[in-house]
């Protein structure tokens, strides 16, 4: 995924993204970092297709996400902040529903639904309506949606609120497999310690720009990320 020259503004002449440009490689998990309001959301709005942009592109697997929107839709699975899905379903109907559209067939989709649901603790609640879950249960339902089509990009605005800490270790492990498996993943994050640990890559967004970025170890070398993090937000 290519993010080249991107620029947003909600008001005419108030950049919220400012010539913003970024790589995430297959095999790679990024980690994107930035306080309030710095633009971490827009970003990946205009990524995943949400959301439109006036100047730059951003490329999926070499397809561009304006004029070739359908396609790269195809190659990604987007978990957003707040997992607003159809209270009138219930959890199975959802990702069937999902599985329909990414044409899943039935053997794989059974057998991908009953892993997942034993793995983040929703066997017992799939028949219920989604209307009855908590905002832990619908997080886990998203994510079981999201990863049920082995996604070559996993796009993750802020994942792991409201995850019990089981649910948290699984997505991990998850995100991990994955990666070794040739996908990308690109998230948002506050939860730094998280992003130390987890990520290959984090960059690092301040009033629309980027601000630092790269490895971890070499971006960090004896500090951590929130201290890090610190001193660029006071500068």
């Amino acid at each position: 995924m290519q993010i080249k020259n991107l620029c947003k503004s909600y008001k005419k002449g108030i950049k919220t993204i400012d010539s913003l440009n970024l790589q995430v490689n297959a095999g790679e998990i990024y980690g994107f970092i930035g306080h309030n309001g710095a633009g971490k959301s827009t970003t990946i709005r205009c990524m995943v297709g949400a959301l439109d942009f006036e100047d730059g592109e951003i490329l999926i697997d070499g397809l561009n996400v304006k004029n070739q929107a359908l396609d790269c839709k195809r190659l990604m699975a987007y978990i957003p902040d707040n997992p607003d899905i159809y209270d009138h379903l219930t959890g199975f109907q959802y990702i069937n529903f999902v599985c329909d559209i990414f044409r899943i067939d039935g053997k794989e989709r059974n057998e991908k639904i009953e892993r997942f649901a034993l793995e983040f603790g929703l066997e017992k609640n799939l028949g219920d309506l989604i209307s009855s879950y908590s905002h832990g249960m619908k997080q886990k339902l998203v994510i079981i949606s999201a990863l049920i089509h082995n996604p070559k990009l996993l796009v993750l605005d802020e994942p792991f609120v409201g995850l019990d800490p089981v649910a948290t270790h699984k997505l991990k492990e998850q995100m991990k497999e994955l990666c070794k498996n040739g996908s990308a993943i690109f998230f948002s994050t506050h939860v730094l310690d998280v992003a130390e640990k987890l990520c290959d890559r984090v960059g690092i967004i301040k009033n629309g720009s980027l601000v630092a970025e790269g490895e971890v170890k070499e971006l960090l070398k004896d500090k951590s990320l929130e201290s890090f993090f610190l001193e660029i937000q006071n500068a």
